[in-house]
């Protein structure tokens, strides 16, 4: 299988981010990430909770990585892709 190279462009306030997000979601999916967006992404049993530690850090990396400065301090405390995702939202309403 032929590797396909995804690449978002960083989301730096004054770009889209309807269309940022939907990029992002689509990468997330394709990792197999997506589960990550869901504030109740934990409740799965069949994941064990090392696992589930280490997707939400994988997604968390994927969306920091997409950031560009401005909103990347707005979010850099944030632990949990949907903390950090209010926490983006929040500052774009503001």
């Amino acid at each position: 299988m032929a590797s396909m190279k995804l690449d978002v462009e960083k989301f730096s306030g004054k770009n889209d981010f309807g269309l940022w997000k939907v990029k992002m979601k689509a990468l997330l999916v394709h990792h197999r990430l997506a589960s990550t967006l869901q504030p109740d992404a934990g409740a799965e049993s069949s994941i064990s909770r090392e696992k589930k530690v280490e997707i939400n850090e994988k997604a968390h990396s994927a969306i920091i990585l997409c950031l560009g400065d401005k909103p990347l301090r707005e979010v850099s405390k944030e632990k949990t892709v949907v903390d950090a995702t209010f926490r983006l939202l929040m500052w774009l309403s503001s």
